[in-house]
């Protein structure tokens, strides 16, 4: 047997596949994926040209629908300074399976189309091939390697500039930040809908790689895996890769060893992931467990100006 095609590297090639989209939710730490599936995958479907050009694009509209849901998001939690959790719960029930993405799938009749255009694996300089590595980090889709990019730019960002400076000094300690003369809220806003923007990008990628079609609540709860998962990774962007896979690795378990005719339910292995997040979330419930995983001191704190 081929050894490209052994569990252990069929195993570790999907992880990758299926962790990806937690790699954009994580660094955005929002809920808003299931708008960006549905927007996505609307566009795949009404737009011409080149399959690069189309899911491209496709892709920024998946990211700029979050964006203008995480709006609403960043008003309620930084403008009118509401608790994070609730709002972020509101707005999953609002633009989740039961709210916005539901009825515009349902209206655009997304349902059961196959996507007209979607990401498929790329044979990078030809090392697909190479035993073991290739089909692991040289054969897979665009937005892999884009996740990629995206840690190694999040870690230029927060500790090489001067901007990124001041985003950890406003989750730290936002009294600080604000008499050394930083705009507290003007950094949250942004960053808010930067993480929205993020999130509709790993919603775009269930709809337009890992099942090219629209099914309602595809994303399946991902968005608080996420969140988990940024916990997992103690709020380090190197460290999110590598939890992103682990949690993408039970993601493709049941797929996986069922190809291999390895009898077992797959609601077994399907309820992984979020038994690993109830975990995690239970975990670090604690305040001495926030302090000492390095969690922001500010971290759903409102900040009030009068109060400083």
């Amino acid at each position: 047997m081929n050894v490209n095609d052994s569990i252990v590297v069929v195993l570790a090639a999907s992880a990758i596949f299926y962790g990806t989209p937690l790699v954009f939710a994580a660094m955005g730490e929002l809920r808003m994926m299931l708008t960006g599936a549905v927007t996505a995958f609307w566009a795949v479907q009404h737009l011409g040209g080149p399959d690069w050009l189309v899911l491209l694009l496709a892709t920024m509209i998946g990211g700029l629908a979050a964006l203008a849901v995480s709006v609403i998001h960043a008003v309620l939690v930084v403008g009118l300074r509401a608790n994070q959790i609730v709002s972020g719960l509101a707005l999953t029930i609002f633009a989740g399976a039961t709210g916005l993405s539901s009825y515009v799938g349902n209206v655009a009749r997304l349902g059961g189309q196959p996507a007209h255009h979607e990401y498929t694996a790329i044979n990078v300089l030809g090392l697909a091939d190479v035993p073991v590595l290739g089909p692991i980090l040289f054969h897979q889709n665009a937005l892999v390697y884009a996740s990629w990019a995206l840690v190694l730019v999040a870690l230029a960002y927060l500790h090489r500039t001067r901007t990124g400076l001041h985003v950890r000094a406003v989750g730290e300690s936002p009294q600080t930040a604000d008499v050394m003369g930083i705009d507290v809220a003007r950094y949250r806003y942004a960053h808010t809908l930067a993480g929205g923007l993020l999130a509709g990008v790993g919603g775009a990628y269930f709809s337009l790689a890992i099942t090219p079609n629209w099914i309602d609540g595809m994303t399946s709860g991902a968005g608080w895996i996420a969140i988990a998962l940024v916990i997992f990774a103690f709020w380090r962007p190197e460290l999110t890769l590598a939890g992103a896979y682990l949690f993408g690795l039970f993601s493709s378990l049941g797929f996986v060893l069922q190809a291999r005719q390895v009898h077992l339910p797959p609601e077994v292995f399907a309820s992984l992931p979020y038994l690993m997040t109830v975990v995690v979330l239970v975990a670090v419930s604690t305040g001495w467990a926030k302090q000492r995983l390095g969690a922001p001191a500010a971290l759903g704190t409102p900040y009030v100006r009068e109060e400083r």
